[in-house]
């Protein structure tokens, strides 16, 4: 399962720690790290269990759960740069008054309205949530749709995509006879995700690579090594830095 499936599969207590317990490993639900169990690890000339140490990976990695969730994409939290904003002054612990003064918007009471909002939002969320869940035990015809890495640039349509039509399109693009060889790139948004997430897969995490490395690595599959590196930067799969010097999967993948 891939991190960004992981993060989206998880429950609301482990996405609230930050952190998957698995059989061997916590796994780190916001950039897809693994703590393998039973060692125990240094930091800063303490010595830490398993447990422990992912807590203080998310601390210095991603400062904290809350950091890295309101920092999301809007499309992808629901939320407007002013509630972001708002949340994360709330997060800080600021009282009404002082949040009046530094966004410098109605009044004391307009935040106490904001806050209000936001808590009819999460009883309507809450209810939502209990709703799907109880689909989940009666709808026999739902599909598995393609999940959402969290590092898309762009959340729209080209992910209504189950996972029977992305084997499909899989098959339909690349080669039998060369194996793995995609045919031709595909002009339609929701393939070229599917076939861009491919090529994402044939790359390691936590590893950079210099420009040459990586269109020695696409041109296993396909010739047009630069629509494809191009494009698996656009999508948010890899980044670089400005100079093309190097490149890397995206956290989370």
């Amino acid at each position: 399962m891939s991190d960004s499936e992981l993060f989206w599969n998880a429950s609301i207590t482990d996405l609230k720690r930050g952190f998957l317990e698995q059989d061997k490993y916590f796994t780190c639900l916001l950039c897809g790290k693994e703590i393998e169990k039973g060692i125990i690890y240094s930091d800063s000339g303490t010595l830490y269990e398993a447990e422990k140490f992912i807590e203080i990976h998310i601390l210095k990695a991603h400062h904290s759960v809350f950091d890295y969730l309101i920092n999301l994409d809007k499309r992808l939290t629901g939320l407007t740069d002013h509630q972001k904003k708002l949340l994360d002054l709330f997060y800080q612990g600021k009282n009404n008054s002082e949040i009046q003064k530094e966004m410098n918007i109605g009044s004391v009471s307009t935040i106490r309205n904001h806050r209000f909002q936001f808590k009819e939002r999460e009883r309507q969320s809450k209810l939502f949530l209990v709703l799907m869940e109880i689909l989940k035990e009666k709808d026999q015809f739902a599909p598995v749709f393609l999940s959402l890495h969290k590092n898309a640039k762009i959340v729209d349509q080209r992910y209504n995509v189950t996972e029977e039509e992305k084997e499909k399109i899989i098959k339909n693009f690349f080669s039998k006879e060369t194996i793995g060889h995609l045919k031709a790139f595909p002009a339609k948004e929701k393939y070229k995700l599917i076939i861009l997430r491919e090529f994402a897969s044939d790359f390691k995490k936590n590893r950079k690579y210099d420009e040459k490395e990586v269109n020695q690595i696409i041109k296993k599959r396909y010739t047009d090594f630069v629509t494809i590196r191009r494009y698996l930067i656009e999508y948010g799969f890899m980044e670089r830095k400005p100079d093309g010097s190097q490149y890397w999967l995206k956290e989370g993948l």
